[in-house]
């Protein structure tokens, strides 16, 4: 009995470990905080495409970054400022990705042109 409820102890620990070290559950950055784009001006970053949503819902990168916008779902999407003018992707087709560069500091709210029901965020720093 001893012997068994360590064994159970043990896997729980490590399943435990294992899960903490991954992220606790979410998938890559678009679980918690959102990421922050680190080193000097021109590190990139990401925005992905999937199921209708943008992730990270938030992205926090700094002045200069370029940013890659992966489509990882089954019809095209952009990523469009809400201002009209700050930057737009373009359209990117399912499997496909582009970049473009980050605008100067601020907040930016933006959309998919396509379906404006997608919404997310872009802080500049």
């Amino acid at each position: 009995m001893r012997s068994r409820t360590y064994t159970l102890l043990s896997t729980a620990a490590v399943a435990a470990v294992l899960v903490t070290g991954c992220g606790g559950g979410g998938s890559g950055p678009s679980a918690g905080a959102a990421p922050s784009a680190g080193g000097s001006s021109g590190t990139a970053s990401a925005i992905t495409i999937d199921n209708f949503k943008f992730s990270p819902g938030t992205l926090r990168i700094k002045d200069g970054a370029r940013i890659k916008v992966a489509n990882d779902d089954s019809a095209p999407h952009t990523v469009t400022a809400d201002d009209g003018r700050s930057f737009d992707s373009g359209t990117v087709d399912p499997g496909a990705s582009k970049s473009f560069q980050a605008p100067g500091p601020g907040s930016y709210a933006y959309h998919c042109t396509i379906h404006p029901f997608m919404k997310g965020t872009l802080l500049v720093q």
